[in-house]
């Protein structure tokens, strides 16, 4: 390694400081060294991720802070967006060994086939790296209400407004977390000269209560077909068409303390979105506040095993 290579590697791994850096590096890890959370088979609800490479060790904290201050255990299903190996899923099947792990090479065999009579459907999954969010999630979802979560949300606190939702069988609307603005790939004024549809404000797809009525082809395949859909960044086209089916079949924001926020501490927020822009935070911020919780006591036997 050159100085000046060695420099920059340096930059890199300390550009947003030392305790980031020991809490990404050092302490994030640990992780697998609790135990193995099982008896995760509770069909009220059943939680749906997607992870990669570079996100895999975050879903595992994600998962386990969920499942350990919810003390729920909703059935889970993890979906494999073709970047993780062997190990990766050995790790995983270790850790949740009553999870269903959905490898990509089994979801494009099952998944794709289902989408021959919605060409713009088949069109978006094949081409869209989130769009096994929109598809996968409801193809494999085996119980009529979905929590939505990506590998970048930790749980501190009991998540009640959240878990009243899913468990309220008089329920009906689908319920997630509010962005900063509203990250679209359409105008809501044509969405609702088109399709009729008044598309909520500041709607995320990183956490939330689904339901599996909500989500119809026809519909996603009616939406694919606005003006401009597709022209943006892939996140915001996945979030987009989420949004789109969500508000033609009825949604609501979780209250102020789940909102997505750049700035400002935890506080008595029951959980935090850490997005790209603060991704540095869950380990600085996030994880040490796990930490000093106990989250990682004994090696986590005691506190992250619900089985």
């Amino acid at each position: 390694m050159t100085p000046g290579s060695l420099l920059l590697f340096v930059r890199r791994k300390f550009e947003h400081g030392p305790q980031a850096a020991w809490y990404r590096d050092i302490i994030r890890p640990r992780i697998l060294r609790t135990s193995p959370l099982t008896g995760t088979i509770d069909q009220a609800c059943e939680i749906h991720v997607l992870t990669s490479a570079p996100d895999w060790l975050n879903l595992i904290w994600t998962i386990k802070s969920f499942y350990v201050v919810s003390g729920r255990k909703y059935a889970l299903c993890i979906h494999d967006d073709g970047t993780l190996v062997l190990e990766h899923l050995e790790t995983l099947r270790t850790q949740f060994p009553d999870a269903r792990i959905i490898s990509r090479s089994k979801s494009d065999a099952e998944v794709l086939p289902s989408l021959v009579s919605f060409p713009r459907c088949l069109a978006f999954r094949k081409t869209n790296h989130l769009a096994p969010k929109v598809f996968d999630f409801h193809f494999y979802l085996e119980s009529d209400r979905m929590l939505l979560l990506d590998s970048d949300v930790l749980f501190f606190s009991e998540p009640a407004e959240l878990l009243r939702a899913i468990e309220d069988s008089n329920y009906h609307l689908n319920i997630v977390n509010k962005d900063i603005a509203s990250a679209y790939t359409v105008d809501p004024a044509e969405v609702k000269s088109r399709t009729g549809v008044n598309l909520i404000e500041r709607f995320n797809s990183g956490l939330g209560l689904i339901h599996k009525a909500s989500h119809r082809l026809e519909w996603i395949e009616e939406f694919l077909g606005l003006p401009g859909i597709l022209d943006g960044h892939f996140w915001r086209i996945e979030q987009t068409v989420q949004a789109l089916c969500s508000s033609r079949y009825g949604v609501e924001l979780l209250p102020k303390s789940y909102d997505i926020r750049l700035t400002g501490a935890i506080n008595n927020s029951p959980s935090r979105h850490y997005v790209g822009a603060i991704r540095h935070l869950m380990y600085r911020e996030g994880m040490r506040r796990l930490v000093r919780q106990g989250f990682l006591e004994n090696d986590g036997r005691s506190q992250t095993s619900v089985g």
